[in-house]
C-alpha cells in the first residue's frame, strides 16, 4: 500500500487543511473565493472632451452607415406596403362611388 502513488485529490484536501492552519504559507499562495482580494485599480485617465465628442461623431457615423442601407430597405418595403393598399382602396371607393351613381341615374324617372 506505501509503494502506490497518493491521490491527487487527497493531496488537495491535505494542501487546503495546512493552508488554512499556517496563515504564513497562505500568503504565498493564490487566493481563494473566501480571502477578500483589495481592487488596486489605477486611477481612470481623464477625457479630454473634444476627443470624446470626435469620437461620439464618428461612432454615430459608422453606425448609420451600417444601420442605413437596411433601414432604407426596410422603409421601401413599407412604403410599398402602404401604397399598395392606399391604391385598392381608393379603386374600391371610386368603384363603389361610380355604381351608386349609375344605380342613382338609373332609378330617377325619365324627364321628357
Amino acid at each position: 500500500m506505501s509503494d502506490e502513488q497518493p491521490n491527487p485529490l487527497v493531496q488537495r484536501v491535505d494542501a487546503l487543511l495546512r493552508r488554512s492552519r499556517d496563515p504564513a504559507q497562505a500568503d504565498s499562495e493564490l487566493p481563494v473565493l473566501t480571502e477578500i482580494v483589495d481592487d488596486e485599480r489605477t486611477p481612470r485617465r481623464a477625457v479630454d472632451a473634444a476627443a470624446l465628442e470626435a469620437l461620439a461623431r464618428e461612432l454615430e457615423r459608422a453606425v448609420l452607415a451600417r444601420v442605413a442601407p437596411e433601414l432604407e430597405r426596410i422603409v421601401g418595403q413599407a412604403l410599398e406596403g402602404a401604397h399598395a393598399e392606399l391604391k385598392r382602396s381608393v379603386t374600391q371607393m371610386v368603384r363603389e362611388a361610380v355604381a351608386a351613381s349609375v344605380a342613382h341615374a338609373l332609378a330617377l324617372p325619365k324627364q321628357d
